[in-house]
């Protein structure tokens, strides 16, 4: 699966209150957690974000309570992928239940700036900064996990095998 887009940067320790904050957790309407994503930290961000769009962080990215909701608002607001040099464990397993592609690679996270455009390839690992030129490679995911991103997610994942 090769995606591509423009980044949308931030740092190290963006936590789940961020992304989507708190007052708006009464929901789980994938449209209104969208509408709300990342506007403590950056209110011009829901107006700048266009479908296939990719977000970089630095570490500790999804760091804070461990509310599905957050990696829910990235994929819904049409973020492709998110790159981090790491990320928490709980945001890192809630993302990939709800199929959003999350790679951490450090060399990546730090080079990449606010704007570039850049290109995915999850299979191969490969994430190459089109603006600059510059390519980096962050562990590809294996066949079973683009099957699990491909279906949409864990529970259509699990679905589609009981069958």
């Amino acid at each position: 699966m090769k995606l591509k887009g423009k980044v949308h940067k931030y740092g190290d320790n963006v936590d789940t209150d961020v992304i989507i904050p708190a007052r708006y957790l009464n929901t789980s309407a994938p449209d209104e957690l969208a509408a709300h994503c990342m506007e403590d930290i950056d209110p011009h961000f829901v107006g700048a974000v266009r479908h296939g769009d990719i977000l970089v962080a630095g570490r500790n990215f999804g760091c804070g309570s461990s509310r599905e909701h957050a990696p829910l608002a990235i994929k819904a607001i049409g973020i492709a992928c998110v790159i981090a040099e790491s990320f928490a464990r709980i945001f890192y397993r809630n993302a990939l239940n709800i199929a959003l592609p999350i790679l951490e690679c450090a060399e990546a996270a730090n080079a990449i700036s606010a704007n570039d455009e850049v290109s995915v390839d999850l299979e191969m690992g490969e994430i190459i900064d089109l603006t600059t030129g510059r390519a980096f490679h962050a562990e590809p995911f294996p066949p079973f996990m683009m099957e699990l991103i491909a279906a949409g997610g864990l529970a259509a994942y699990l679905k589609g095998k009981r069958r």
